[in-house]
């Protein structure tokens, strides 16, 4: 299969689409006024709480409060209450180093969020769903610092491998070499792209990680809330780094500077796909001469073609939405009920 990623830079943010055998599969659209992007972290300050709903309210500096609730504390809450307390306050040496920190009890699945949250503190939340219309971000207290080839928890020393690698030995050498040399404290989760990779790539990884815990401890002392303590990657790099394997074979953009960016990063995480990115400077659109935007528009439209020639047309009525099923020029059955089978599967 091979894979291109098209990134169209316009005056209102950046649009990014994946393609799979030249055909659309994910659109991302990252808009350059935007201040809350999924993966930040913020230091919020409860404003509310509504055991109705076993949830709070939180300022993270959105005109609408930032809504958490208590699935999303995760168990190391207590814990990450007394280290955003500590960092703030910048009152603890061991602060300096992670290790030496006392982790707390982990709070069960099951309790209330008044258990938790009841002084309405201090807290660093991570954006786990942008704003949309009227409501404000959701929010999450289960942090992750996600990098090329592990996923880094802080508060405690699980180390968990995909199940994406299949290879039970794969699985226990990553295992191994992770529980080796991951500090304490850390929680990782090793990723896909992790197979088959060496002990000196996956130390790298974890200490960039390391460092950007270390950089938002640097970021929370004397923070007052609402404030942001560290961005998310852009939507290009992430993407890059969440999905960037041996199938692409081109990434074209169309803006200098995201151009360079982009080159540079790749040359970081894996120069040997460094070739691979292009810039465009054609006159026309780049999604135009990519089949982006058509694909685009037919994808609003009522009618989805099939690849087997059925297709469907799906229609929005006041009480519900129909969706019609039509064989298109897949009979070739003369057995009526084969045919609707073969077409609905």
């Amino acid at each position: 299969m091979n894979k291109e990623l098209i990134i169209n830079a316009t005056s209102q943010g950046v649009e990014i689409a994946l393609l799979e055998d030249k055909k659309l599969v994910e659109l991302h659209n990252e808009r350059s006024d935007a201040r809350f992007a999924v993966g930040d972290l913020y230091l919020g300050k409860v404003k509310k709480l509504i055991p109705g709903l076993n949830a709070a309210f939180v300022d993270v500096g959105f005109e609408k409060d930032a809504f958490l609730h208590y699935s999303d504390l995760s168990p190391y809450a207590k814990s990450l209450l007394k280290f955003t307390q500590l960092s703030v306050n910048n009152t603890s040496p061991d602060l300096s180093d992670f290790a030496k920190f006392t982790v707390e009890p982990e709070i069960v699945k099951t309790g209330k969020i008044n258990e938790v949250m009841g002084g309405k503190p201090q807290v660093l939340v991570q954006i786990l769903k942008e704003p949309i219309a009227a409501k404000g971000p959701r929010l999450s207290c289960e942090l992750s610092l996600p990098g090329r080839f592990v996923v880094v928890t802080p508060f405690n020393d699980i180390v968990a491998v995909s199940r994406k690698i299949h290879s039970a030995e794969e699985r226990k050498r990553l295992q191994k070499i992770v529980e080796a040399i991951k500090p304490k404290n850390f929680g990782v989760i090793v990723r896909t792209a992790a197979e088959g990779k060496k002990t000196a790539e996956l130390h790298e990884d974890l200490s960039m990680l390391v460092e950007m815990w270390k950089t938002i401890q640097k970021n929370l002392k004397g923070a007052v809330a609402p404030a942001k303590i560290l961005s998310e990657q852009t939507k290009t790099t992430s993407i890059l780094r969440d999905l960037l394997n041996a199938d692409f074979n081109r990434i074209v953009v169309n803006d200098k500077t995201i151009f360079a960016d982009t080159k540079s990063y790749i040359q970081r995480i894996a120069p040997e796909k460094a070739e691979i990115v292009s810039f465009y400077q054609n006159g026309s659109s780049v999604f135009d001469t990519f089949g982006v935007t058509k694909q685009v528009k037919s994808s609003f439209g009522k009618t989805v073609n099939l690849d087997s020639g059925a297709y469907i047309i799906i229609e929005h009525t006041e009480a519900l939405h129909v969706i019609d099923v039509n064989s298109g020029y897949k009979s070739v059955s003369s057995n009526q009920e084969q045919n609707a089978l073969e077409t609905n599967l």
